[in-house]
């Protein structure tokens, strides 16, 4: 068994995930940080922790496929919550490090791609980006390689966590910089208050199947907040729909609409009814 409330997330401390993870469960929580989204998966299937968190889509950058497909691969799991947080990129450099040191910007790429713009007009004299597999990595490798000529875009919390400088605040080029998380357990949730559920379907490819799985929502008035297909994988040119709806797999209109739902499809399955995040 766990020690009460170890949450596995993707990347090193300081990281945006762990940031969700405190969000969610409070800073009484002890994040473990996992090299990658399969770690995370593991640990909590094997009961190394009792939760993890997980990046499922950013406001800019879109879904993050991988974790879909992992969602659908780990059927053992059910996301039991959601939360977003805002992306906020700090430019990190080591303390007696000044702007007209750094020559070198460090990052994960989507961070350096986010920031592209602002990199380009408030920093003139950069002439390297180079990419890191994690946004708090980046911070981390300046700290342990003593880089006196690079800055890292990662968090604020990263900053506090390496004791590092803070040169410039917010990087990002559009403020509107979000990423929704989600949280997957061992055991499924009944909600409490406005809910949201997340399934997975396949059907067969004929014409106007997928007009038929959305009426089956828009006949009961549900309010579908996501749709998104992937790769059947095996079979060429066919695909998996995940969708997000606003209520509960334990609603009575929900329910039939699930149930009207698997008259159709080929494949279903319900990934979890959690309160819906803000």
């Amino acid at each position: 068994m766990t020690n009460t409330h170890q949450i596995a997330f993707q990347g090193e401390r300081g990281a945006f995930s762990e940031a969700a993870t405190v969000a969610f469960f409070g800073e009484q929580v002890e994040p473990v940080p996992c090299k990658d989204f399969e770690t995370v998966f593991e640990m909590v299937t094997s009961g190394q922790v009792n939760q993890g968190v997980l990046p499922i889509e950013n406001s800019l950058g879109g879904s993050i496929h991988r974790n879909y497909d992992l969602l659908l691969r780990n059927e053992q799991l059910y996301i039991i919550g959601e939360v977003q947080i805002p992306i906020a990129h700090q430019l990190l450099a080591l303390p007696g490090v000044s702007l007209a040191d750094v020559t070198t910007v460090y990052s994960h790429p989507q961070a350096l791609a986010q920031c592209e713009h602002s990199i380009t007009k408030r920093l003139p004299h950069v002439t390297k980006r180079i990419p890191t597999y994690d946004t708090a990595g980046s911070a981390k490798i300046i700290k342990e390689q003593q880089i006196k000529n690079g800055a890292g875009l990662a968090s604020a919390r990263a900053a506090q966590i390496y004791d590092m400088n803070i040169l410039m605040t917010d990087m990002q080029d559009d403020s509107e910089n979000y990423t929704r998380f989600v949280v997957v357990g061992p055991e499924p949730i009944i909600p409490t208050g406005e809910a949201k559920t997340s399934i997975v379907f396949s059907v067969k490819n004929v014409a106007g199947v997928l007009f038929k799985t959305l009426a089956v929502f828009a006949l009961r008035d549900i309010d579908l907040t996501k749709l998104e297909s992937r790769p059947l994988q095996g079979k060429r040119w066919q695909y998996f729909f995940y969708l997000d709806f606003m209520g509960s797999q334990y609603e009575e209109r929900c329910q039939n609409a699930l149930n009207h739902l698997q008259e159709i499809t080929t494949y279903f399955r319900i990934l979890g009814s959690y309160p819906r995040g803000v």
